[in-house]
């Protein structure tokens, strides 16, 4: 790909989620072009669909939080790396739409996604290594811990909460994943 070509791609990704963030994934494509300053065809060039612009800026979302959830397995701790990551998503998803419709998947088939899988892998190893550590009770599985974390991160986007709600929030959905005792 030409130089260019890949600066317009980038703009477009980018430009992108800023507009999808703000206003969600019914935002039309034109707001898209106009942000990154190119013309609509220069879109439709690199993403012919509007279904393609989505599904190749949620890939480099999902890369991001995998890449995030991968830094926490070889550096956090055990007992709290999960937890991190859960809060850290839920704080995106309050700020950026585009992490709330994601883990809501909708109107986005990302399901048979490179990104999701390893996405996926990521949290069940963050999610193994708590429940190793007696953090998490090992009765919670991933498709709690991904029907939880799109739950609250969608919750926390839609309600508008402010930082105190959302840490309270939190604080119950751990208290539930926590082994009783802990």
């Amino acid at each position: 790909m030409r130089a260019d070509a890949q600066r317009n791609r980038a703009a477009i990704l980018a430009a992108a989620e800023a507009v999808f963030a703000e206003q969600g994934t019914s935002a039309p494509t034109e707001q898209v072009a106009a942000r990154a300053g190119v013309a609509i065809g220069t879109v439709f060039r690199h993403f012919p669909t509007k279904d393609a612009l989505l599904a190749a800026m949620m890939k480099e979302l999902l890369a991001r939080l995998a890449a995030e959830a991968a830094v926490l397995i070889s550096d956090g701790d055990p007992a709290t790396a999960l937890f991190a990551f859960f809060a850290r998503v839920v704080e995106q998803a309050a700020a950026k739409k585009t992490v709330a419709d994601l883990l809501a998947g909708q109107g986005i088939d990302l399901r048979s996604a490179g990104p999701v899988a390893t996405l996926r892998q990521e949290l069940e190893t963050l999610l193994a290594r708590a429940i190793r550590a007696g953090a998490v009770r090992d009765d919670v599985g991933s498709a709690e811990v991904l029907a939880l974390l799109a739950a609250t991160s969608d919750a926390a986007l839609r309600s508008g909460w402010d930082h105190g709600l959302q840490q309270r929030v939190l604080d119950v959905v751990f208290v539930g994943l926590r082994p009783p005792g802990r």
